[in-house]
């Protein structure tokens, strides 16, 4: 039988060794891959209701997590900076349909789920490809 001391010294080699796509992975600030999107001019099945938000992915209980974040205003000396809003982007209806209800005005709206899934897959699959790059990349428009 393992002394406590080894098992906890095992467990920390364990989690020290962790890559991204790992069920045991908790993300951290510099595991997360930025790219800042905007809406171009012929642009029609754009699906979100704000022009300019930045594409976010990270790697999170062994999967890739897609997110759009809006962009805030930058505080004055009288307020504060409003909480940023932001929506899971994924082809899976649940995560669509549930995961967003809070904010779910970020993207346009759209007569079915359907119709919701088509104009978010291509971003869907920029976020995942954004996972595939190095920790902490920040990727400027039309890099991937």
């Amino acid at each position: 039988m393992m002394p406590l001391a080894a098992k906890v010294a095992a467990a920390a080699i364990h989690l020290a060794l962790v890559e991204d796509g790992s069920p045991y992975q908790r993300p951290d600030l510099g595991d997360i891959r930025l790219q800042k999107i905007s809406r171009s001019g012929n642009e029609v099945e754009w699906p979100f209701s704000i022009d300019t938000g930045t594409i976010a992915c990270v790697w999170s209980a062994g999967k890739k997590v897609v997110t759009f974040l809006e962009e805030v205003e930058a505080p004055d000396d009288e307020h504060e900076a409003p909480p940023g809003r932001y929506v899971i982007v994924s082809v899976n209806p649940f995560d669509l349909v549930f995961l967003n209800i809070a904010n779910r005005d970020l993207f346009v709206p759209a007569d079915t789920v359907e119709t919701l899934i088509k104009r978010v897959a291509p971003f869907a699959a920029l976020g995942e490809r954004l996972c595939d790059q190095p920790r902490g990349t920040t990727i400027g428009p039309a890099e991937l």
